[in-house]
């Protein structure tokens, strides 16, 4: 009877979403060391952890990301008859999280946010439906220093994961709004951002072509064409002063680009910044400085890290004004970019620095005390648990890319020492002691 109720049993297809995606070890271990680093980075500098719930009420997402974002967003109605939706990013939720929680919080307030979010975009290389974000922002400052905070934050991190040859391509909407004012197209500035955003992906024929449905006009299509495009051997303050001049000799908006770069420049880190008017950001809640990161090995992948200054984010939830600048590294779609560099910054997926092997039943007591003397000195110790031949557990370790074992021999638990084997040189190291294996074994991750 039970055979033939097994029989009819249906197989369901392990399938997942188009765009969704299973994460291995090998893909998930790389990006929690990334996340650990960047979790120690923030809380050095004074930006605390939040959460925010990733089921929003519809209402709450919408109205301040602009069109495309808004057709990308997975919205239903719940059990409840309620309109809800999975966040696209953490910062729309963190301006509701802020108009609720704003008694609660002393400004500026600096926080960070590493989790995932959801996108009804098309799956291409490095983007998919559900990716993790690392927002880090200030609220609660307008003005340059706080820019230039999150500018500096932006280059640490890099730093501190070694990436090398990156560039932050810095812009600002406040200018290029002024530009457009100064153009007589501002009430198009929407469109015409959004349209500009897609320079990189679409082309300038393309853009060109979509800005003259949108303005009416060809000259004044190619004037934005013109202001948008980045002249070969200007130099930062050079490519400023021009398009201040291209939106009437504007001055308060290229004067904070200006004590920005300043701050830049005391630092000793502008060489990785330069001024791309082609930056615009396609969402509407910029309102200042906005960039985008790019690795020079792989331009065409397109941005790793963007944000900007959003002064007005949380005007639909609360009175309060509560400017904000802030940052995201996409690191799924980073980590996609280091895998096709073959760029191993984090280092190895192993899943541990060693492991202590297990042949026999007798001595599983003082392999886990080896174990645990070995974990107190801050290695990331596996104890394997079921008895196999050694040839087994090495294909264990192997699959696990764990570069250490250790193997106890006859007599060992009685003189306190065990083999340290070496699993990529097959060295053995014999009767050890622990701070002997501790070294060794650090020398070598």
């Amino acid at each position: 009877m039970s055979d033939k109720k097994a029989k009819k049993t249906k197989i369901i297809e392990p399938r997942v979403l188009k765009g969704f995606r299973d994460s291995l070890p090998a893909q998930e271990i790389p990006k929690r060391k990334i996340i650990n680093k960047l979790e120690t980075l923030f809380s050095t500098h004074g930006f605390v952890p939040i959460d925010t719930p990733a089921l929003e009420y519809t209402e709450v997402l919408l109205g301040k990301g602009g069109g495309e974002t808004d057709k990308q967003i997975f919205s239903f109605q719940d059990n409840g008859k309620r309109e809800v939706a999975l966040r696209f990013d953490l910062t729309v939720p963190f301006a509701r999280f802020l108009a609720a929680h704003y008694n609660e919080v002393a400004l500026p307030f600096k926080r960070y946010h590493i989790n995932k979010v959801w996108r009804g975009e098309k799956p291409q290389k490095g983007r998919f439906r559900e990716f993790y974000q690392c927002d880090f922002d200030i609220v609660g400052a307008d003005n340059a220093e706080a820019d230039f905070e999150i500018l500096s934050m932006m280059n640490t991190s890099f730093s501190k994961l070694g990436i090398q040859n990156y560039t932050f391509c810095v812009a600002h909407r406040g200018l290029f709004n002024a530009f457009l004012k100064h153009l007589d197209v501002i009430d198009e500035s929407g469109e015409i951002l959004r349209c500009v955003d897609k320079l990189r992906k679409i082309g300038e024929e393309e853009v060109k072509k979509q800005l003259v449905d949108i303005t009416g006009s060809s000259e004044k299509a190619d004037s934005i064409l013109s202001y948008i495009t980045k002249i070969d051997g200007e130099s930062f303050l050079e490519t400023v002063e021009r398009l201040s001049a291209l939106a009437g000799n504007e001055i308060e908006h290229s004067q904070r680009i200006k004590d920005i770069y300043s701050y830049l420049l005391a630092s000793g880190i502008e060489s990785h910044f330069t001024f791309d008017p082609s930056i615009t950001r396609g969402l509407d809640y910029y309102t200042g400085i906005v960039y985008e990161t790019f690795l020079d090995d792989l331009p065409s992948f397109g941005s790793v890290c963007s944000g900007g200054r959003y002064n007005n984010l949380a005007s639909l939830y609360t009175k309060q004004e509560l400017p904000g600048v802030g940052s995201s590294i996409g690191l799924d779609r980073l980590l996609s970019a280091l895998e096709e560099l073959d760029n191993n910054v984090i280092g190895t997926s192993s899943s541990s620095d060693v492991v202590v092997f297990n042949e026999d039943a007798k001595t599983y007591a003082y392999g886990n005390k080896i174990a645990a003397a070995l974990r107190e000195q801050g290695l990331r110790v596996d104890h394997y648990l079921i008895k196999k031949k050694l040839n087994q557990q090495f294909k264990y370790a192997e699959t696990n890319q764990i570069p250490f074992g250790i193997i106890i021999r006859e007599n060992d638990e009685e003189n306190n020492t065990f083999t340290l084997k070496n699993l990529n040189t097959r060295n053995n190291e014999d009767n050890l002691k622990v701070e002997d294996a501790v070294k060794l074994i650090k020398q070598g991750i």
